[in-house]
């Protein structure tokens, strides 16, 4: 099993608000804005494309000097620097498909290979259970194989794919019915996704951003682009809204930083079904330092085991016996993703405010991965077990414990998955249950 380890807290803070009371003077300029540079920012990304692996500095110098002719410098170091991160983010994607379709290859090829109806192991699958599958399977091993030489060739030449707006919101046009849009709706959407109104920060300028500032009494101006100076109502061809914003979470923190004219990277959006308009305020911080292993676990930790619907957490003392009851935090994860990332918080608040009750300063959670466990090659007909463990949010439970413990001083501890499954069958299951309670594996 792999050895356990403190994990990193986070390395950047990002907190939103609403923009409230804005005229409609505010709203139109911001429309025109965004769209302004959102096509600026799709001709940019077109042209990044085309470069590939061809990219220099110098052909990135060239294209930021013909955005600033139609925006400003930093609106166009803006545009180039979300290009690069656009592109990268293609690339990463990009090389997780190749793997992925590596991964069914080698898997159909394995189990091609076995005589009809042999049984797996808990380590490999094994042979398919009629010839009629078997057949069916060799079919897909040619198209698989077919994609994979497709995806490879675009991978060797530097070629990626790119949607902005995103590709789901593209397919959704030619489904407004099942979708239950209308073709304004849908547009009207579109368009919004496809805006940018993105700043990045400057340590020593103004409040730290030169772009879209945000003063410490809440003002915000936004410096427009040259096409739109005509819309200027403050010096220098700025916008000035005429609502005021506030920081409610961390607002002390980011007053600090604009008192003090460090970096404050900003980003507004429009949320076109809610028909309001929201301001992100983000920067980085520098990760704290991990405590030691044996420091973290000198006063027992909370041991978490994640599952699809709860978060299963006992207390253990230094040796690693359970003390008390187990706990149960559980969360519904149905509905819009805005109505899932609030049920992970709330259940991980609840699990917070328990291990600050109980004292100790880590929590112990599994470093889960089923990068490699979802594919429809290795588990075959195990249509539940797929959904199973794609339903479980892994990742975006690792990344709001870090960043939540870190505000609470309670380390967090990533072990290897087999201490709740493996070892807890093996040692514990047995000795934990009696008449009145029902210990499983997990």
């Amino acid at each position: 099993m792999a050895a356990p380890f403190v994990a990193l807290g986070p390395s950047g803070v990002a907190i939103r608000t609403r923009l409230k009371h804005l005229s409609p003077g505010d709203e139109k300029v911001l429309r025109l804005v965004g769209g302004h540079l959102g096509s600026l920012a799709s001709r940019d990304l077109a042209v990044r494309c085309r470069d590939g692996l061809e990219h220099t500095t110098d052909t990135w110098a060239a294209r930021k000097r013909e955005l600033t002719a139609e925006s400003s410098s930093r609106w166009a170091g803006s545009i180039t620097k979300a290009t690069h991160d656009q592109w990268a983010l293609a690339r990463r994607g990009q090389l997780a498909h190749v793997q992925g379709l590596e991964a069914g290859v080698r898997t159909i090829a394995h189990r091609l290979s076995l005589p009809v109806g042999e049984k797996g192991t808990k380590r490999a699958p094994g042979g398919y259970r009629s010839k009629q599958e078997w057949f069916t399977k060799t079919r897909r091993l040619h198209l698989l194989n077919d994609r994979l030489e497709q995806a490879q060739a675009d991978r060797e030449a530097g070629r990626v794919h790119v949607v902005r707006g995103g590709k789901r919101l593209a397919r959704t046009r030619h489904n407004l019915d099942a979708a239950g849009l209308t073709e304004t709706q849908w547009r009207q959407r579109w368009e919004a996704e496809r805006w940018f109104l993105q700043a990045d920060g400057e340590s020593g300028k103004r409040y730290g951003n030169e772009t879209i500032r945000v003063s410490p009494d809440g003002e915000v101006s936004i410096r427009l682009p040259a096409p739109l100076a005509e819309y200027a109502n403050a010096p220098h061809g700025r916008y000035v809204l005429a609502g005021r914003v506030g920081f409610p979470h961390r607002g002390a923190e980011w007053a600090d930083r604009v008192a003090a004219n460090r970096a404050v990277a900003y980003r507004i959006h429009y949320d076109v079904l809610r028909d309001r308009w929201y301001l992100t305020a983000s920067w980085q911080i520098p990760p704290a330092q991990t405590i030691p292993l044996t420091a973290a676990l000198a006063h027992g930790v909370i041991a978490v085991d994640t599952n699809t619907d709860h978060l299963a957490a006992w207390r253990l003392d230094t040796c690693g016996n359970p003390i008390g009851n187990p706990r149960r935090f559980s969360y519904d994860l149905a509905g819009t993703s805005g109505h899932r990332d609030a049920q992970v918080r709330h259940a991980l608040t609840r699990l917070l405010n328990w291990a600050k009750s109980c004292g100790v300063k880590a929590i112990a959670v599994e470093d889960l991965d089923f990068t490699a466990e979802k594919t429809r090659e290795k588990h075959g007909r195990k249509k539940r077990f797929r959904q199973l463990i794609s339903g479980m949010p892994t990742g975006r439970l690792r990344v709001r414990l870090t960043s939540m413990a870190d505000q609470t001083d309670i380390a967090v501890i990533a072990v290897d998955p087999a201490y709740t499954s493996r070892w807890g069958a093996q040692h514990w299951q047995k000795p934990l249950t009696s008449t009145t309670r029902k210990t499983t594996r997990h």
